[in-house]
């Protein structure tokens, strides 16, 4: 049994999305407020049980509540008997599980028609008003009296509560709510819309998941203790500390004083010599205190005796922040250790969530004395164990991270009966705003969350959630080498507000300098560089459309010979150049002949999609440059690739620069060449004839000379420019 996925609506700014669930671990990652917190919360509320407050309906939908209120205001309005006003408006959460055969007996009480064999099998919850009358005729009561008590000073602003149905509801929300749950028909399960409530469908249970599924969850906020505060105790008392997590894991699973063993019974025994002995002693330490006492005609004849005893358990041995220590020498040197506050915040988030996954599977699986407990209570183990985990980067460097996200599955599953029953499953989720981690999971286990800007639709920024499973199609080839590159590289376009694509290495070293100098807006944003040769780069093209980013992309015209093998040429016009770019002449502009590329328009360069939703890419590469030289003006320089456009675009720069490397040799050239033609020549076969010099060019050009003293070349400015008014567009 395992979750397929959950349709979510009318929560937070979820307004309507699906999440699709991998079989093991499923990520969500996205921007920073993209949506992956609501949704953890939205488990946690929906499936976990936890509190709703008002805030969580769509904040749009407040208007529509209000529209009620106003309706229910008027004085001939009739009381409502049904929610068909709020059906689209309260939050929803429909889960769709996978059931075998075999697994029936599990869901007898939520199938739908004595029909049903197996497969798919659904439930809808809905947090809806427990009495939509009763709310009714309370908020025109409480209205209609705080309307009659203003009217008493005329002049007066006061605005008593309730001033609407959305401060009535707030403040009375947690008797007003309640959760309920509904059968769904499978047949009418329909990738495409939603079907409608049959409030005759009610579940008998309150919560048909009880028994079904085990839910768990680590938030965010773990609450590690700095040694230096007072206090280590958190909202969630659970992790407030590794020795809280221990005494709690010994009290279910090994406390010898549950149901001992025959295992057991060293251990009591060695605690009740233990009692004794120190009975003995405290009687022993007490005796004068106590003659002391009875001279003063205490304990008379009929008054109790005092006696001094103890009780010893094995759990408060464990009731200290000193219970967990950590040595720090290999010979246990008890001299030398600490308490655990006193480790890295990166290893006491490490350890904690490790140990309270350890603690969650131990707990599902009813290890050690909780076994005993579960027989005798009757119940039976749960056939599915969904964990909810939030941030485990928080404080982790990035190969612990990477190890992390690589071993945590298998934590959970280290369990003989798991190992064996397969039929038993477990489902991690998680949310993360680390590259690191996102590079280690299968594209097929993403689920990005997209930020949606305000439409004629929803008046305020929303979110959708984005399967990446099905990015790649049935381009095998494509899937492995983009899977391949960005686990070579980092995944931060999951995390970007926008992406930039550069031809090679120098422009990835280059452009963030130019950004950083010039573009103080867009240095301020979360912008993604991702270095891939031309030739490669329409291989991303799947992907960037199902995240629907803006891209923009500064590659290299690559001028060449239009026979053979397209070998690179020397650029110039009306010899039937053409371009061997992929990007440019199969992706975006789609043609071919080097003369007609340098004279296309800057608006045919931008491409607006808006499919699924609307975003644009702009292609910006080497275009013709008016420069002066040996007291020629406006010559048209020509160039194929960033470095010799980076050249031209700063010959005066260069000439008074005595650099190392390739710009030491162009700075020889620029005073050496007889006029431009020679000058134009010499710097195409001196970028073509040594590829260690080229390879080195970005290291030398911010080695000699300081970043912002450079010229950007124009096609980089033109493509910049673009991409930060897209940005302000977006906001």
């Amino acid at each position: 049994m395992r979750i397929t996925f959950i349709d979510l609506q009318n929560f937070r700014k979820l307004k309507q999305c699906r999440i699709d669930f991998s079989d093991t671990t499923t990520l969500f990652v996205g921007a920073n407020n993209s949506g992956k917190t609501s949704a953890m919360d939205a488990l946690g509320k929906f499936l976990a049980k936890r509190k709703f407050v008002f805030n969580d309906f769509t904040l749009s939908n407040h208007l529509i509540i209000k529209s009620i209120g106003s309706e229910w205001e008027k004085e001939e309005c009739i009381m409502p008997n049904t929610l068909e006003n709020w059906e689209n408006i309260l939050p929803t959460l429909d889960i769709w599980l996978n059931v075998a055969d075999n697994e029936i007996q599990y869901v007898s009480h939520m199938i739908p028609t004595l029909d049903w064999k197996g497969g798919n099998l659904g439930v809808r919850f809905i947090f809806q008003p427990e009495d939509i009358s009763k709310i009714f005729v309370d908020y025109r009561e409480s209205y209609a009296a705080a309307r009659e008590t203003e009217s008493i000073r005329a002049n007066s602003s006061l605005s008593l509560w309730p001033k609407n149905l959305c401060d009535f509801l707030e403040k009375r929300f947690s008797s007003l709510f309640t959760l309920k749950a509904y059968i769904l028909d499978p047949e009418k399960l329909n990738n495409e819309s939603l079907q409608k409530t049959s409030y005759d469908m009610e579940c008998f249970e309150q919560d048909p998941l009880k028994g079904l599924i085990k839910i768990d969850m680590i938030e965010a906020q773990r609450g590690f203790s700095d040694p230096e505060s007072s206090s280590s105790i958190t909202e969630n008392n659970y992790c407030s500390s590794l020795s809280s997590q221990l005494r709690n894991y010994y009290d279910k699973h090994l406390d010898p004083e549950k149901s001992p063993t025959s295992e057991d019974l060293e251990t009591l025994q060695v605690m009740e010599d233990a009692k004794k002995a120190f009975n003995q002693n405290l009687a022993e330490k007490f005796k004068s205190a106590i003659k002391e006492l009875e001279t003063l005609g205490y304990p008379g004849i009929s008054d109790p005796k005092i006696t001094i005893a103890t009780k010893v358990s094995t759990t408060d041995a464990l009731k200290h922040d000193s219970a967990v220590q950590y040595s720090l020498t290999k010979n246990d040197d008890d001299d030398l250790k600490l308490p655990e506050k006193y480790n890295g915040l990166g290893y006491q988030n490490l350890i904690s969530m490790v140990f309270l996954l350890i603690g969650f599977r131990d707990d599902w699986m009813q290890v050690g004395k909780a076994k005993k407990e579960q027989e005798l209570s009757g119940k039976r183990i749960a056939p599915l164990h969904l964990i909810l985990l939030e941030e485990p980067e928080a404080h982790l460097h990035i190969q612990v991270q990477q190890v992390f996200i690589k071993k945590v599955f298998s934590v959970l599953t280290n369990h003989e009966f798991l190992k064996e029953n397969p039929s038993f499953s477990t489902q991690l989720v998680i949310s993360s705003h680390s590259s690191h981690i996102a590079r280690e999971v299968n594209f097929a286990d993403l689920r990005y969350f997209k930020r949606l800007p305000e439409s004629d639709e929803c008046n305020i920024s929303t979110a959708k959630v984005i399967n990446l499973s099905d990015v790649f199609g049935e381009g095998i080839t494509t899937d492995r080498f983009v899977t391949r590159y960005l686990q070579t590289t980092h995944c931060d376009l999951f995390f970007a507000d926008a992406v930039i694509l550069v031809e090679g290495s120098s422009e990835n070293m280059i452009i963030p300098h130019f950004i950083k100098s010039k573009y103080h807006q867009l240095n301020e944003r979360y912008i993604t560089i991702l270095s891939i040769n031309g030739r490669h780069s329409h291989r991303l093209k799947p992907l960037i459309e199902k995240l629907c980013l803006t891209t923009l992309i500064i590659t290299d015209i690559d001028s060449a010979l239009p026979s053979g093998h397209h070998e690179s040429s020397y650029p110039e016009r009306k010899k039937n150049l053409i371009s061997c770019n992929y990007a440019i002449t199969e992706w975006l502009i789609k043609e071919k002949e080097y003369d007609k590329l340098l004279d296309i328009s800057y608006e045919n360069k931008e491409f607006k999609c808006s499919t699924p939703y609307n975003y644009s890419i702009r292609i910006a590469y080497q275009t013709p440059i008016l420069i002066s030289y040996k007291d020629k003006e406006n010559i048209e320089a020509l160039s194929s690739t960033f470095e010799d456009c980076l050249i031209y675009s700063n010959l005066e720069l260069l000439s008074k620069t005595n650099g190392e490397g390739i710009i030491e040799k162009a700075h020889d050239l620029i005073i050496q060449s007889q006029d431009f033609y020679d000058l134009h020549k010499s710097i195409y076969y001196l970028l073509r004839g040594n590829d260690s010099l080229k390879a080195g060019f970005a290291l030398d050009l911010i080695y000699s000379i300081d970043p912002d003293e450079i010229n950007i070349p124009p096609y980089i400015i033109e493509g910049l420019n673009w991409l930060q008014e897209q940005l302000k567009l977006n906001d």
